[in-house]
Protein backbone atom coordinates (compact mmCIF):
# COMPACT_ATOMS: atom_id res chain seq x y z
CA UNK A 1 0.00 0.00 0.00
CA UNK A 2 0.95 3.91 0.25
CA UNK A 3 4.32 4.32 1.66
CA UNK A 4 5.24 6.09 4.79
CA UNK A 5 5.89 9.76 4.17
CA UNK A 6 4.31 12.18 6.61
CA UNK A 7 4.62 12.45 10.44
CA UNK A 8 2.81 10.29 13.16
CA UNK A 9 0.91 13.04 14.32
CA UNK A 10 -0.91 13.46 11.34
CA UNK A 11 -1.41 9.70 10.78
CA UNK A 12 -2.25 9.53 14.31
CA UNK A 13 -5.24 11.69 13.89
CA UNK A 14 -6.13 10.37 10.58
CA UNK A 15 -6.35 7.04 12.23
CA UNK A 16 -8.28 7.86 14.76
CA UNK A 17 -10.91 9.77 12.61
CA UNK A 18 -10.86 6.81 10.10
CA UNK A 19 -11.50 4.40 13.25
CA UNK A 20 -14.20 6.68 14.33
CA UNK A 21 -15.59 6.58 10.87
CA UNK A 22 -15.48 2.77 11.20
CA UNK A 23 -17.43 2.97 14.09
CA UNK A 24 -20.27 5.37 13.52
CA UNK A 25 -21.72 2.43 11.62
CA UNK A 26 -20.90 3.24 7.85
CA UNK A 27 -21.14 -0.30 7.14
CA UNK A 28 -17.47 -0.22 6.96
CA UNK A 29 -17.16 -2.65 9.75
CA UNK A 30 -15.80 -5.86 7.52
CA UNK A 31 -13.76 -4.16 5.00
CA UNK A 32 -14.16 -5.14 1.27
CA UNK A 33 -13.35 -8.36 -0.36
CA UNK A 34 -12.11 -10.28 2.46
CA UNK A 35 -13.25 -13.15 5.15
CA UNK A 36 -15.26 -11.50 7.69
CA UNK A 37 -13.91 -12.92 10.93
CA UNK A 38 -10.67 -12.80 12.45
CA UNK A 39 -8.46 -15.75 11.84
CA UNK A 40 -8.41 -18.11 14.82
CA UNK A 41 -6.40 -21.65 14.59
CA UNK A 42 -8.07 -24.22 13.14
CA UNK A 43 -7.40 -28.20 12.45
CA UNK A 44 -6.45 -29.49 9.11
CA UNK A 45 -9.35 -29.36 6.61
CA UNK A 46 -11.01 -32.70 6.02
CA UNK A 47 -11.53 -31.39 2.38
CA UNK A 48 -9.38 -33.02 -0.41
CA UNK A 49 -6.21 -31.42 -1.20
CA UNK A 50 -5.17 -31.31 -4.93
CA UNK A 51 -2.71 -34.09 -5.34
CA UNK A 52 -0.10 -32.16 -6.48
CA UNK A 53 -0.61 -29.78 -3.19
CA UNK A 54 2.61 -29.58 -1.05
CA UNK A 55 2.05 -30.66 2.59
CA UNK A 56 1.26 -28.34 5.04
CA UNK A 57 3.58 -26.97 8.07
CA UNK A 58 1.51 -27.94 11.15
CA UNK A 59 3.70 -25.78 13.16
CA UNK A 60 2.01 -23.60 16.10
CA UNK A 61 2.91 -20.08 14.88
CA UNK A 62 4.70 -18.31 17.99
CA UNK A 63 4.60 -15.22 19.18
CA UNK A 64 6.94 -12.66 16.70
CA UNK A 65 9.98 -10.48 18.23
CA UNK A 66 10.57 -8.29 15.36
CA UNK A 67 14.13 -6.96 14.47
CA UNK A 68 12.59 -3.41 13.92
CA UNK A 69 9.72 -1.68 16.17
CA UNK A 70 6.65 -1.63 13.96
CA UNK A 71 5.60 2.19 12.74
CA UNK A 72 1.98 3.41 12.03
CA UNK A 73 0.86 4.21 9.28
CA UNK A 74 1.35 7.32 7.22
CA UNK A 75 -1.48 10.08 7.43
CA UNK A 76 -3.86 9.82 4.66
CA UNK A 77 -2.18 11.33 0.86
CA UNK A 78 -4.14 13.66 -1.08
CA UNK A 79 -7.16 12.63 -2.55
CA UNK A 80 -6.35 10.68 -5.41
CA UNK A 81 -7.76 11.53 -8.46
CA UNK A 82 -10.82 9.02 -9.59
CA UNK A 83 -9.82 8.49 -13.01
CA UNK A 84 -5.95 7.31 -13.04
CA UNK A 85 -3.62 8.24 -15.79
CA UNK A 86 -1.11 6.02 -17.60
CA UNK A 87 1.62 5.97 -14.87
CA UNK A 88 4.47 4.59 -17.58
CA UNK A 89 4.50 1.33 -15.89
CA UNK A 90 6.39 -0.96 -17.25
CA UNK A 91 6.83 -2.46 -20.91
CA UNK A 92 3.46 -4.53 -20.92
CA UNK A 93 4.12 -8.81 -20.60
CA UNK A 94 1.57 -9.57 -19.54
CA UNK A 95 -2.79 -9.50 -20.21
CA UNK A 96 -4.39 -7.37 -17.60
CA UNK A 97 -7.98 -9.23 -18.22
CA UNK A 98 -6.63 -12.98 -18.46
CA UNK A 99 -7.44 -14.59 -15.03
CA UNK A 100 -4.32 -16.54 -15.63
CA UNK A 101 -1.91 -13.16 -16.03
CA UNK A 102 -0.09 -11.79 -12.98
CA UNK A 103 -0.97 -8.50 -14.08
CA UNK A 104 -4.71 -9.11 -13.99
CA UNK A 105 -6.79 -6.16 -13.09
CA UNK A 106 -10.07 -7.96 -11.54
CA UNK A 107 -11.93 -4.65 -9.88
CA UNK A 108 -15.83 -3.09 -9.59
CA UNK A 109 -15.72 -2.40 -12.95
CA UNK A 110 -13.45 -5.55 -14.55
CA UNK A 111 -15.22 -8.82 -13.33
CA UNK A 112 -13.49 -12.04 -14.27
CA UNK A 113 -14.27 -13.69 -17.31
CA UNK A 114 -15.04 -16.52 -17.29
CA UNK A 115 -17.26 -15.15 -14.20
CA UNK A 116 -16.70 -18.87 -12.56
CA UNK A 117 -13.16 -19.06 -13.24
CA UNK A 118 -10.84 -21.65 -11.61
CA UNK A 119 -7.26 -21.44 -11.81
CA UNK A 120 -5.88 -24.72 -12.87
CA UNK A 121 -3.01 -25.00 -10.78
CA UNK A 122 -4.45 -24.71 -6.96
CA UNK A 123 -1.91 -25.77 -4.40
CA UNK A 124 -1.52 -25.71 -0.59
CA UNK A 125 1.49 -23.74 0.31
CA UNK A 126 3.68 -24.81 2.91
CA UNK A 127 3.35 -22.10 5.18
CA UNK A 128 1.66 -21.58 8.75
CA UNK A 129 -1.55 -20.81 8.09
CA UNK A 130 -5.25 -20.58 9.95
CA UNK A 131 -7.25 -21.19 6.79
CA UNK A 132 -8.62 -24.70 6.14
CA UNK A 133 -10.13 -26.29 3.09
CA UNK A 134 -10.20 -23.64 -0.42
CA UNK A 135 -9.22 -20.79 1.63
CA UNK A 136 -5.73 -22.72 2.07
CA UNK A 137 -4.91 -23.17 -1.30
CA UNK A 138 -3.15 -20.71 -4.09
CA UNK A 139 -1.80 -20.36 -7.65
CA UNK A 140 1.21 -22.03 -7.48
CA UNK A 141 3.37 -18.72 -8.60
CA UNK A 142 1.64 -17.02 -5.62
CA UNK A 143 2.30 -20.13 -3.43
CA UNK A 144 5.75 -20.13 -4.02
CA UNK A 145 6.77 -16.15 -3.88
CA UNK A 146 4.29 -16.90 -0.25
CA UNK A 147 6.67 -19.67 0.98
CA UNK A 148 9.36 -17.32 0.22
CA UNK A 149 8.10 -14.33 1.87
CA UNK A 150 6.86 -16.12 4.94
CA UNK A 151 10.56 -17.55 5.12
CA UNK A 152 12.39 -14.18 5.36
CA UNK A 153 10.11 -13.05 7.72
CA UNK A 154 10.08 -15.47 10.27
CA UNK A 155 14.27 -14.92 9.84
CA UNK A 156 13.47 -11.21 10.19
CA UNK A 157 11.71 -13.10 13.83
CA UNK A 158 8.59 -11.85 11.95
CA UNK A 159 5.42 -14.55 12.31
CA UNK A 160 3.37 -14.11 9.06
CA UNK A 161 0.42 -16.39 9.17
CA UNK A 162 -2.05 -17.03 6.00
CA UNK A 163 -5.66 -16.32 6.99
CA UNK A 164 -7.62 -16.59 3.56
CA UNK A 165 -6.29 -17.49 0.18
CA UNK A 166 -8.48 -18.90 -2.87
CA UNK A 167 -12.42 -18.53 -3.13
CA UNK A 168 -14.33 -20.20 -5.18
CA UNK A 169 -17.28 -18.87 -7.09
CA UNK A 170 -19.97 -20.90 -5.06
CA UNK A 171 -18.44 -19.56 -2.06
CA UNK A 172 -18.43 -15.80 -3.20
CA UNK A 173 -22.37 -16.14 -3.99
CA UNK A 174 -23.22 -17.78 -0.58
CA UNK A 175 -20.82 -15.28 1.07
CA UNK A 176 -22.21 -11.87 -0.84
CA UNK A 177 -25.68 -13.17 -0.63
CA UNK A 178 -25.68 -13.52 3.16
CA UNK A 179 -24.53 -10.25 3.21
CA UNK A 180 -27.19 -9.00 0.70
CA UNK A 181 -29.92 -10.96 2.88
CA UNK A 182 -28.66 -9.33 6.35
CA UNK A 183 -27.89 -6.02 5.01
CA UNK A 184 -29.53 -5.09 2.00
CA UNK A 185 -27.43 -5.11 -1.29
CA UNK A 186 -26.15 -1.08 -1.25
CA UNK A 187 -24.61 -1.86 2.21
CA UNK A 188 -23.40 -5.72 1.17
CA UNK A 189 -21.04 -4.03 -1.83
CA UNK A 190 -19.41 -1.80 0.53
CA UNK A 191 -18.01 -5.41 2.67
CA UNK A 192 -18.23 -8.18 -0.12
CA UNK A 193 -17.22 -8.15 -3.49
CA UNK A 194 -19.49 -9.71 -6.19
CA UNK A 195 -19.58 -12.94 -7.30
CA UNK A 196 -17.15 -12.92 -9.96
CA UNK A 197 -15.79 -9.41 -8.60
CA UNK A 198 -13.23 -11.06 -6.19
CA UNK A 199 -9.27 -10.78 -6.10
CA UNK A 200 -9.57 -14.24 -3.63
CA UNK A 201 -11.40 -16.52 -6.76
CA UNK A 202 -8.08 -15.52 -8.97
CA UNK A 203 -5.47 -17.58 -6.68
CA UNK A 204 -3.11 -14.66 -7.18
CA UNK A 205 -4.69 -12.74 -3.91
CA UNK A 206 -4.39 -13.96 -0.03
CA UNK A 207 -4.59 -12.28 3.36
CA UNK A 208 -2.51 -12.90 6.08
CA UNK A 209 -2.58 -12.54 10.06
CA UNK A 210 -0.45 -11.86 12.16
CA UNK A 211 1.05 -15.22 14.42
CA UNK A 212 -0.40 -13.38 17.62
CA UNK A 213 -3.81 -13.21 16.13
CA UNK A 214 -4.13 -9.40 17.11
CA UNK A 215 -6.25 -6.84 14.61
CA UNK A 216 -7.45 -9.59 12.66
CA UNK A 217 -8.81 -8.01 9.97
CA UNK A 218 -9.45 -4.69 11.89
CA UNK A 219 -7.56 -1.36 11.00
CA UNK A 220 -5.48 -1.91 14.09
CA UNK A 221 -3.82 -4.61 11.53
CA UNK A 222 -1.61 -2.13 9.96
CA UNK A 223 0.18 -1.42 13.06
CA UNK A 224 1.09 -5.72 13.48
CA UNK A 225 4.88 -6.58 12.66
CA UNK A 226 3.22 -8.46 9.56
CA UNK A 227 1.62 -6.33 8.08
CA UNK A 228 4.29 -3.62 8.91
CA UNK A 229 7.05 -6.05 7.53
CA UNK A 230 4.61 -7.06 4.61
CA UNK A 231 4.27 -3.95 3.39
CA UNK A 232 8.07 -3.07 3.97
CA UNK A 233 9.22 -6.45 2.05
CA UNK A 234 6.42 -7.74 -0.11
CA UNK A 235 7.84 -6.23 -3.17
CA UNK A 236 11.06 -8.36 -2.90
CA UNK A 237 8.75 -11.03 -3.31
CA UNK A 238 6.18 -9.98 -6.03
CA UNK A 239 3.34 -8.75 -3.69
CA UNK A 240 1.93 -5.23 -3.11
CA UNK A 241 -0.55 -4.16 -1.08
CA UNK A 242 -3.89 -4.27 -2.84
CA UNK A 243 -6.25 -1.68 -1.17
CA UNK A 244 -4.00 1.10 0.66
CA UNK A 245 -5.49 3.36 3.02
CA UNK A 246 -7.24 6.54 1.72
CA UNK A 247 -7.65 5.08 -2.26
CA UNK A 248 -10.54 3.65 -1.94
CA UNK A 249 -12.15 6.47 -4.77
CA UNK A 250 -9.75 4.16 -7.23
CA UNK A 251 -9.90 0.58 -5.83
CA UNK A 252 -13.53 0.98 -4.85
CA UNK A 253 -12.17 -0.79 -1.01
CA UNK A 254 -11.22 0.66 1.93
CA UNK A 255 -7.69 0.09 3.58
CA UNK A 256 -6.77 -3.95 4.07
CA UNK A 257 -3.46 -3.74 5.21
CA UNK A 258 -4.08 -7.39 5.26
CA UNK A 259 -4.57 -8.37 1.65
CA UNK A 260 -1.47 -9.47 -0.44
CA UNK A 261 -1.69 -9.18 -4.18
CA UNK A 262 0.95 -10.98 -6.42
CA UNK A 263 2.08 -8.89 -9.77
CA UNK A 264 6.17 -10.19 -10.11
CA UNK A 265 8.86 -8.90 -8.24
CA UNK A 266 9.73 -6.21 -11.19
CA UNK A 267 6.39 -4.88 -11.40
CA UNK A 268 6.14 -4.60 -7.51
CA UNK A 269 9.68 -3.14 -7.02
CA UNK A 270 8.97 -0.48 -9.96
CA UNK A 271 5.68 0.58 -8.29
CA UNK A 272 7.56 1.09 -4.93
CA UNK A 273 10.41 3.02 -6.37
CA UNK A 274 7.96 5.11 -7.75
CA UNK A 275 5.41 5.71 -5.25
CA UNK A 276 2.66 4.28 -7.42
CA UNK A 277 0.42 3.01 -4.67
CA UNK A 278 -3.00 1.16 -7.22
CA UNK A 279 -2.77 -1.48 -9.50
CA UNK A 280 -5.54 0.84 -11.28
CA UNK A 281 -3.05 3.92 -11.48
CA UNK A 282 0.07 1.83 -12.08
CA UNK A 283 -1.83 0.16 -15.10
CA UNK A 284 -3.58 3.25 -16.42
CA UNK A 285 -6.60 1.84 -16.22
CA UNK A 286 -10.00 3.58 -15.31
CA UNK A 287 -10.77 3.99 -10.84
CA UNK A 288 -13.65 1.81 -9.88
CA UNK A 289 -15.08 3.55 -6.70
CA UNK A 290 -18.51 1.43 -7.33
CA UNK A 291 -20.14 -0.81 -9.91
CA UNK A 292 -21.68 0.43 -13.29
Amino acid sequence: MCQDSSPVSGQAASRRSFTRFLAAGAGLTVLAACTPEAPSAVPPSSAPTPASSPAAVTATPTLEITTAAPTTEAAAPAAPSPTPSPSAALPRQFSLTDPASPWLIVNKHRPLVPADYVPADLVRPAVAMTASGEASLLNSTTAAAAEAMFGAAAQDGVSMVLASGYRSYATQVATYNGYVASRGQADADTASARPGYSEHQTGWAFDIADGNGVCGFQPCFADQPAAVWAKANGHRFGFVVRYPWMFHPITGYYYEPWHLRYIGVEAATDMMNRGIFTLEEYFGVAAAPGYP
